[in-house]
């Protein structure tokens, strides 16, 4: 397997990696795209406990609740990773009035709910066929069911891509637009390039993703740093395979690991044979 560290300015090798460490940074193995039972296309076994217990088995320790257009879930994970050692952002996968699905994470609980209201306030008023899109459960920590969500969450909303962005970072989070190299409700497919005034902090790629075939296919790519999450649906689809050199659990931290600022990194593991 090979290694590319996204964000190093210079190209030295780090302090860190001779034994001396001036920032008092630690690797911290990440999985910032985690689906719970909320969203209507992921297993029954997407429920809190589970989830922390299969990414405690990956090393992880830290993870993002990214449920579609909503965060009901979030506070149930915290709960059931709270003493285990495993830190939970709060976030969202978003998906834009141009069907890309961007990544918001955030710090805290509070301040995905303020955007969850924003995103209700531009959803269609349309109701979930559970027929056709698949259950849409809120749990509590031990997942047992709470109630069923009726507002279809399968869905765009009228909210642009760039001004989702810019929104995002007003209530204090990082926007990473999800599985950039994916050819469904991803950027570079549903738009066909990556705007030169995109002020995301990142790009998530698929585990599926080339470096090479795929710098020289989107050059622009070159511009961010990237992550390999799992999109995961399916406890079997986390991922370990993105490392944080940073302080600790924080956005602030990994927005300056996205950066290559203070000693702070993001490296990407990638698989040897991504088809399988």
């Amino acid at each position: 397997m090979q290694q590319f560290g996204f964000g190093m300015s210079n190209g030295l090798t780090p302090p860190s990696f001779y034994g001396i460490n001036p920032y008092m940074l630690k690797p911290i193995l990440a999985d910032l795209h985690v689906h719970t039972v909320l969203s209507p296309c992921a297993e029954a076994e997407m429920i809190p406990p589970l989830i922390v217990e299969r990414a405690q088995r990956l090393g992880l320790g830290m993870i993002a609740i990214t449920d579609h257009n909503a965060c009901f879930n979030v506070e149930a994970v915290m709960k059931a990773a709270a003493e285990r050692g495993l830190h939970v952002f709060a976030g969202m996968e978003l998906q834009t009035l141009e069907e890309v699905h961007l990544l918001c994470l955030f710090d805290t609980l509070a301040q995905c709910l303020s955007w969850q209201e924003e995103v209700f306030g531009r959803l269609p008023p349309l109701f979930n066929q559970e027929e056709f899109f698949g259950a849409q459960f809120v749990v509590d920590a031990t997942g047992e069911w709470i109630r069923t969500e009726e507002r279809l969450l399968a869905t765009s909303a009228g909210i642009p891509l760039e001004e989702a962005v810019s929104k995002v970072h007003r209530l204090g989070g990082l926007a990473v637009p999800a599985h950039v190299d994916r050819p469904s409700f991803s950027i570079l497919f549903n738009l066909g390039f990556l705007p030169e005034s995109l002020e995301a902090d990142a790009l998530e790629v698929t585990h599926r993703f080339l470096p090479l075939e795929g710098f020289s296919k989107w050059p622009e790519m070159k511009r961010y740093s990237l992550i390999m999450d799992g999109d995961a649906h399916r406890l079997s689809e986390m991922r370990n395979r993105t490392l944080f050199q940073i302080q600790g659990p924080a956005m602030e931290e990994i927005s300056l690991a996205f950066r290559g600022e203070g000693g702070r990194r993001v490296i990407v593991e990638w698989e040897e044979n991504p088809y399988y």
